[in-house]
């Protein structure tokens, strides 16, 4: 059995969607380009698909057997998409590194050690690129550029306008949208932390980064969306690098994240505006104090 780790089962869930009674899959190449997965990935999904009788394998033969049943695929819940693992490995690397401009990472390296093909982990360094955090070397290598005070200025200008409109469009949303469902879920977390601050004070990061996706996702805005994305990488960095008087801080955010909440529960748009500046200007204060103790 292959170990089931979530690169794992999401591209297992994906390539149980290529499956036709009667005809075979693709190539161990082409199955590789198809999942964004490596080699060895793609063989352990097609030994975990013999065992379970879906399909016939026989050197370049992968004959399908039986159509897929739902008890086939691994649930939801325990998959992550592959950016989703992709990013979580970059920032780990980041973070034991210390971040330091001038850090070198290597593509070839990352993907070994998530166990994906090159091209994924190259199409999501690139996209990184694009905001100057990082810049290709050759020989598959990256150079970490760091965080400038200007860089985070400009990031925080941008976020706080994405964060308005969003926060104003989740007022919107209808009763029944499962949106409502996963903040009160949020609430309950945040008030669980605080209830022991002093031991889980650490994991703020992501309760942060759930309740921000989350209102982010309301604008229906595919670029707000997209760019969260950077906004997280920044945030979070800095909220695990810099460990100076982490429990009071998170402490403080949590307590506003919760009078957030509230506001948001409220749909009055005048409480939600006020709730969301205090906690972005807590937020930009935060960072820039960061950004002066790294220096």
């Amino acid at each position: 059995m292959p170990k089931q780790n979530t690169v794992f089962k999401d591209a297992y869930n994906r390539c149980l969607r290529l499956l036709v009674v009667g005809e075979s899959l693709p190539s161990e190449p082409e199955l590789c380009n198809l999942l964004g997965v490596s080699r060895t990935t793609v063989r352990s999904i097609l030994s975990q698909m013999v065992e379970a009788g879906l399909i016939e394998w026989n050197k370049r033969s992968k004959a399908v057997q039986r159509s897929p049943v739902k008890a086939d695929f691994f649930p939801e819940h325990e998959t992550n998409s592959l950016s989703e693992v992709i990013e979580r490995t970059f920032m780990k690397r980041i973070l034991i590194g210390g971040g330091e401009p001038g850090m070198q990472i290597n593509e070839l390296e990352l993907a070994r050690e998530i166990g994906v093909g090159t091209t994924s982990v190259r199409e999501f360094l690139i996209r990184f690129s694009r905001f100057g955090l990082i810049e290709k070397r050759p020989n598959s290598h990256w150079v970490l550029k760091g965080f400038t005070r200007q860089f985070a200025e400009e990031l925080i200008d941008v976020r706080e306008m994405f964060e308005l409109k969003s926060a104003a469009a989740f007022v919107s949303l209808p009763a029944e949208d499962p949106a409502w469902v996963e903040l009160e879920a949020l609430r309950r977390a945040h008030v669980e932390v605080l209830a022991d601050i002093d031991s889980r004070y650490l994991e703020f990061s992501e309760l942060d980064d759930r309740l921000h996706r989350l209102i982010q996702q309301a604008s229906g805005n595919r670029f707000i969306i997209d760019f969260y994305d950077i906004i997280a990488i920044v945030f979070h960095y800095h909220y695990q690098w810099n460990k100076a008087n982490a429990r009071e801080r998170n402490g403080k955010a949590i307590l506003e994240h919760l009078d957030y909440i509230e506001a948001l529960k409220t749909r009055r748009p005048e409480a939600v505006e006020a709730a969301c500046r205090l906690h972005l200007s807590s937020a930009r204060l935060s960072l820039m104090q960061s950004l002066s103790t790294a220096a």
